[in-house]
Formats: structure tokens, C-alpha cells, sequence
């Protein structure tokens, strides 16, 4: 997710993102606390995703 696209969204949009992408971040550490887990790099690029989500609605917010 690239942060020019999160740009554009508004806030109500971001939360909702934020929330899905917070979803199938519990999922997938789930699934990894299990061990069937594929690709155990996809946590470190959800919570990539987060902080750049955060980033950009408190840029948002601080407008």
C-alpha cells in the first residue's frame, strides 16, 4: 500500500482501513502461532501498512 494512495482517502476511509488491515494482522498472527503460516513476512508488511496508515490520518488530523 503505497502512502500516496492513503493520501487521497479521506479519514473515514483510513479508520476503516486501519481496521481491516489490524484484522488480518491478529489473523495472520494466528495462524503463524500454529504454524501454518506461507509467507511470515506478510506480518512485517501489515504493520508496515499500520504505521503508514497512522502516519497519514495524523497528518490529516493535524491539518
Amino acid at each position: 500500500m503505497k502512502t500516496k494512495e492513503l493520501r487521497a482517502l479521506g479519514v473515514d476511509d483510513l479508520v476503516k482501513k486501519e481496521r481491516d488491515v489490524r484484522e488480518d494482522l491478529f489473523k495472520l498472527r494466528f495462524q503463524h502461532s500454529i504454524r501454518r503460516l506461507e509467507n511470515p513476512a506478510k506480518l512485517a508488511v501489515l504493520k508496515k501498512d499500520i504505521a503508514r496508515i497512522q502516519t497519514v490520518l495524523s497528518e490529516k488530523q493535524n491539518q
